[in-house]
């Protein structure tokens, strides 16, 4: 549930943060921790999409004292640079890993340590019905906002739109008539103050709407997570940097291949000769014809690492090169 900033092509995302307090001692005496609120844990989200000439706004869940955060894909795709503020307090933060198709990704701050936590659930153990709170940058507007409302619905499944065409498909959801809008994507929903879903998408962000929101459940969401910590990458997860070719795809399909439509100077792609208005047919084995398996193709990539790129120029001539492609933003 984008929240979008253009400068010229907008693509948003939106992302929360979920930091808890936990008790301590200091001089052998129990110092009381500070009191929980809805708000507490939740931070801030902003990410430069400079290579799509825009910014983005949202929230994302704290789940380790060092800076580990849970959020939405969609949150930080395209990302060139990412910020969080946490309690008033700004950090960096690099991507480590995501899955496109369960729209979950975890970044990691900057030199941050001391931070509380979330208290995460169990989204096995809720029912429709059970009333819920959902925590976000409504609007992008910087400040934390927090509504109510209860389950409509579990297991359900709605199309989203990536910004630039595509639509994808996501399972297993929690629906809610909390209200979330754009920028509240990434923060948390919560019951009994414990975290059991990520916020993904409010009534305009599934094809064919719906006035309830959408939220990944967490129990999922922190298997991703794991995967992640565990360096265990696969098709679904991504690990690390994302290769980055340096094109702008048309969407749709070309028949034979899909059409350039913009190519970054300076790129590997640029400097292998790829032209605007070429059509890209092969990815290092990999036949494509559809953006889709071009984005499958470069999440299979590694920066750095030789990769074979076949395409055809406007006059249906063929040209191959070998690419080395450099580290570049999220798919």
């Amino acid at each position: 549930m984008p929240v979008r900033k253009p400068f010229g092509v907008g693509v948003a995302a939106t992302a929360a943060f979920l930091v808890l307090a936990s008790a301590w001692l200091w001089g052998g005496r129990a110092t009381a921790a500070p009191a929980r609120t809805p708000r507490t844990g939740v931070a801030i989200v902003n990410t430069n999409l400079r290579y799509l000439e825009g910014t983005a706004a949202g929230t994302g869940i704290v789940l380790t004292s060092s800076g580990e955060v849970l959020t939405n894909n969609h949150v930080i795709r395209g990302a060139t640079s990412i910020s969080v503020s946490v309690a008033g307090r700004s950090y960096s933060a690099h991507v480590r890993g995501y899955s496109v198709s369960s729209d979950i990704a975890l970044i990691k701050l900057a030199g941050a340590h001391g931070l509380a936590t979330a208290q995460i659930g169990n989204s096995d153990r809720i029912d429709i019905g059970a009333p819920v709170t959902a925590v976000g940058n409504a609007g992008g507007s910087g400040s934390l906002t927090v509504v109510t409302g209860r389950i409509t619905d579990l297991g359900q499944a709605i199309d989203v739109s990536d910004g630039e065409g595509d639509v994808s498909r996501l399972l297993g959801l929690i629906e809610t008539n909390a209200r979330l809008v754009p920028g509240d994507s990434g923060g948390p929903l919560l019951f009994g103050g414990r975290v059991i879903g990520v916020d993904s998408a409010g009534p305009s962000g599934g094809v064919g709407g719906g006035r309830d929101g959408y939220a990944v459940p967490i129990n999922p969401a922190m298997t991703i997570v794991k995967q992640v910590e565990s360096g265990h990458r696969t098709l679904a997860v991504h690990i690390g940097p994302t290769a980055f070719l340096g094109v702008a795809l048309e969407s749709g399909t070309g028949g034979d291949g899909v059409v350039v439509r913009q190519v970054v100077q300076g790129s590997a792609a640029a400097r292998a000769g790829v032209k605007t208005g070429d059509l890209i047919t092969t990815i290092g084995s990999r036949h494509v014809a559809t953006r889709s398996q071009v984005q499958s193709a470069m999440l299979q990539a590694v920066p750095g690492r030789p990769l074979r790129l076949v395409w055809l120029d406007v006059f249906s001539r063929s040209h191959a090169a070998t690419v080395r492609p450099a580290s570049g933003p999220p798919q």
